[in-house]
């Protein structure tokens, strides 16, 4: 322990990960990491880990909640033109947080289809597990955090129009106009029409989430889940640890296609089989449909139909780009921004977090979007550049019996080798010519204690 121990008096404290986002409260601590409730940040072992990036306590840092003064929530939305962001998850709220750490008077206003509530979406892939519900994953109620941060708040409200040329966002409550606006709106479930909406789940927000874990709180299920991307198989280890039994299935021969090769994808399949999940590569889903005992059945193109209570879809995710058609903005499998300033082809609405793409390239990771907040807070408040420079970020898969980490992008036509390789832990290097490009590790030294 690298630190000394502190007064016991003084009052719990919160630390926030650089990496992920995650929050480390002295108060509640990490039981699942044998950290048990009021240990200390100073009495944390070197060696820990966040439990769901991976990084050590060395990329903690205290968490300072902004703090504005404020009389009330407004009970009526102030047409003052101002900055508008438009999406009120991780990246939403990491912008008005940085707009508000450069201007206390700036008007904001954040219309979100939603209710506003914070919350740390990572968490929701491993929260099952851990015997979660909405309350403990809420940080704080919409209404909470747009009193603390002088925000007014459009909850349960549709962005339906935007118009650069009035500087105009139409809602379902009204029209706003906007000095700056900016868009982080997400991304939302690819749904193939094979997997009817009203028969799955989709684990994309804490309200399919909450759904999702009302129901599996009822005793022991059968869920399937169809598609073995990172979301796919960090939720079949979370329900599998949950007592449920778990089918993963996927149209590729292994999971995590186009990320890991063969030798390392076979670990992570072999670590499912112990932990009671059974993988179905090589399948095509044809239908889902409901029985009348409330079961549901998934057809295959090859194979007998497969019964169970639940199916998740983890099918991958897409930008809605109705908003972008409508503005005339560049779209390019997602909002096409600047790499630098995250401004979008109009000058006057930036855009960062899930919705975008770089160079043709979504970018969905959280690791970023403090980053992209900051550069666009400072753009808008006209201050001196702060440039994002955007770099591949590093894959975490947070599988506890077999965690994966990624660092670099692999490519098709690179060619894997083996630098280490132990029951405990597999160590690969992908090159392109003479020139390393991503460095995988598949296990780790201390394995066996998170299994």
């Amino acid at each position: 322990m690298s630190e000394q121990s502190v007064d016991q008096t003084t009052p719990w404290r919160q630390y926030i990960c650089l990496a992920c986002g995650l929050i480390y409260d002295e108060e509640q601590g990490d039981p699942d990491s044998g950290l048990a409730p009021g240990t200390r940040f100073e009495d944390i072992p070197d060696d820990w880990e966040c439990p769901l990036c991976g990084v050590t306590k060395t990329d903690f840092e205290l968490l300072k909640r902004q703090e504005i003064t404020v009389c009330d929530q407004p009970m009526h939305f102030n047409r003052k033109p101002g900055v508008v962001v438009i999406g009120a998850g991780i990246a939403g709220w990491s912008t008005v947080e940085a707009l508000r750490a450069l201007d206390a008077t700036v008007p904001i206003t954040l219309v979100t289809a939603c209710s506003g509530d914070t919350y740390h979406k990572p968490e929701l892939s491993v929260a099952i597990s851990r015997g979660a519900d909405k309350t403990t994953l809420v940080r704080e109620t919409g209404y909470q955090a747009a009193q603390r941060l002088g925000v007014q708040l459009m909850a349960q409200t549709f962005a339906v129009g935007l118009s650069p040329t009035l500087k105009q966002l139409r809602t379902t409550r009204g029209s706003l106009n906007y000095t700056q606006l900016v868009l982080a709106q997400g991304a939302q479930p690819i749904l193939p029409a094979q997997l009817p909406a009203p028969l799955c789940w989709r684990v994309n927000d804490l309200a399919g989430w909450s759904g999702l874990q009302q129901a599996l709180a009822q005793g022991k299920q059968s869920i399937a889940i169809v598609g073995a991307g990172m979301i796919g198989c960090e939720l079949a280890e979370d329900f599998a640890r949950a007592g449920h039994t778990v089918t993963l299935l996927d149209r590729n021969n292994a999971p995590l296609a186009g990320l890991l090769p063969d030798k390392a994808a076979s670990r992570l399949v072999s670590s499912f089989t112990q932990l009671g999940i059974s993988y179905l590569g090589g399948v095509d889903v044809t239908g889902v449909a409901a029985h009348d005992n409330g079961k549901r059945s998934i057809t295959r193109q090859v194979g007998q139909p497969l019964e169970v209570d639940h199916v998740v879809a983890a099918t991958g995710l897409a930008t809605d780009n109705r908003l972008a058609r409508h503005a005339g903005l560049q779209f390019q499998r997602g909002l096409a921004v600047d790499p630098h300033t995250l401004r979008t082809s109009d000058p006057d609405i930036y855009a960062l977090g899930d919705c975008i793409s770089i160079d043709g390239m979504p970018c969905r990771f959280i690791e970023p979007i403090k980053h992209q907040a900051q550069a666009i807070a400072h753009a808008v408040m006209g201050l001196d550049a702060v440039t994002y420079e955007h770099n591949p970020p590093v894959i975490r898969l947070k599988t506890r019996a077999m965690p994966v980490v990624l660092r670099g992008q692999p490519s098709a036509e690179g060619t894997w080798k083996t630098v280490h390789d132990t029951p405990d832990q597999l160590v690969m290097e992908q090159c392109l010519g003479d020139q390393s490009i991503c460095h995988l590790t598949v296990g780790s030294s201390n394995q066996s204690q998170a299994a």
